[in-house]
């Protein structure tokens, strides 16, 4: 389950418009906005080598932080919307939404496999093959997960592992409401090389030799 709640620091910007956010730039802050949560939005800057560390760490639009700003109440907000320079792809302006913790979302969280010391189909050479290295979940903001686990163990060559084998954390659910697949173990190349000439070399029903009526018609005479 997700730890402590990082926080994400911000200054209140002063005016809005187009010009504002040009001039927030130039200061090496990124401009943004705050809403939801029942209350005004609230025009902030935050510096762009704090944003731009914690893009790098990577699962930015998937974690919660507290945010804080001098002169506001501590939040917790999530990002909706990082806008980036075309050509340079970094940050231009971000979104945040405020939440409350009994808050649902909705957020794709990384998949971690357990058991591939216990697959038959690993043990023979297969191939792990991830179809979902995500998968989209509704959460309770408060109690977001870091990941969920998914164990394989007992797939062979060939089987396949649901949603429905996965531990999902109390209070979450997948958004696709089907048994989707996420894991699946397939044969080796070489294997599968093998078998594909195995069957190019096996004889087709019409090409199975048949006894010719003129041959048999020769052993009569």
């Amino acid at each position: 389950m997700a730890g402590e709640i990082p926080d994400l620091h911000a200054q209140v910007r002063t005016g809005t418009g187009k010009g504002a956010a040009r001039q927030a730039r130039r200061n090496g802050d990124v401009p943004g906005i705050v809403y939801g949560g029942g209350t005004d939005p609230l025009p902030i800057n935050i510096p762009f080598n704090e944003l731009l560390k914690k893009l790098k760490q990577g699962r930015f639009l998937a974690t919660l932080y507290n945010m804080k700003v001098e002169g506001h109440d501590d939040v917790r907000v999530i990002c909706r919307n990082v806008q980036r320079d075309v050509v340079k792809d970094l940050p231009t302006h971000v979104d945040f939404m405020r939440l409350k913790r009994t808050t649902k979302i909705n957020l794709f969280i990384p998949v971690v496999i357990t058991g591939e010391d216990s697959a038959p189909g690993l043990r023979r050479g297969g191939v792990l093959n991830l179809v979902r290295p995500e998968v989209e979940l509704v959460v309770t903001a408060g109690d977001i997960p870091e990941s969920i686990e998914l164990d394989i163990t007992g797939l062979d060559i060939g089987d396949s592992a649901t949603i429905s084998g996965a531990q999902l954390p109390a209070g979450t659910k997948p958004t696709i409401d089907r048994d989707f697949v996420i894991a699946t173990i397939s044969a080796p190349s070489g294997l599968a090389s093998q078998d594909d000439e195995d069957e190019a070399e096996a004889p087709a029903a019409d090409e199975v030799p048949t006894t010719d009526a003129a041959d048999e018609d020769a052993t009569e005479e």
